[in-house]
């Protein structure tokens, strides 16, 4: 049996191409490019696809860092981070020794869990700095007087001329 789905499964891959040149367009009127405007969308779908885009971008990282953390109290509470031998079976994945004891499931859960707080949480953060910024950049742009400014660019050192040049004559 695990033959048979082994020998499907290799044969699958080898007709991904096929189902590829398919699903392309060849028409004529294909050769022009559309581009996705997000200008259409409110403020605050914006703001959740950054924020969704943050959590999940952050999460790696602080699953790593989160699981090396827990490892590191797991191996101070087993036997006060000893590094003989024996003592590293709890060390975190750099110092781990062979047999090293593996975390529970409820350890896992809680890992998992801890992670994603942590990725929602610096999603959160950056959403509230990117709303200040931009209450900030509204605020200076309202207390702007009305009315468009021309600004005038010289460059610097031009001889200014002068009205007196008639009487030097």
């Amino acid at each position: 049996m695990k033959k048979i789905f082994f020998l499907f499964f290799i044969f699958s891959l080898f007709l991904i191409p096929c189902f590829e040149a398919a699903a392309q367009n060849t028409t004529a009127s294909s050769t022009t490019t559309s581009t996705f405007d997000t200008s259409t969308f409110p403020q605050w779908v914006r703001d959740m696809r950054r924020w969704d885009i943050i959590t999940f971008g952050v999460f790696p990282f602080s699953m790593f860092t989160v699981t090396f953390i827990t490892d590191m109290i797991r191996w101070n509470d087993a036997n006060g981070l000893d590094f003989s031998e024996t003592g590293r079976q709890y060390a975190p994945w750099p110092f781990k020794s062979a047999g090293a004891v593996e975390m529970t499931n409820d350890e896992h859960t809680r890992t998992i869990l801890l992670a994603l707080g942590v990725s929602m949480s610096v999603a959160f953060i950056d959403l509230i700095i990117v709303n200040i910024k931009r209450h900030k950049a509204l605020r200076r742009a309202d207390s702007m007087p009305p009315g468009s400014y021309e600004i005038e660019k010289k460059p610097y050192g031009e001889p200014q001329e002068t009205e007196n040049s008639d009487s030097e004559k």
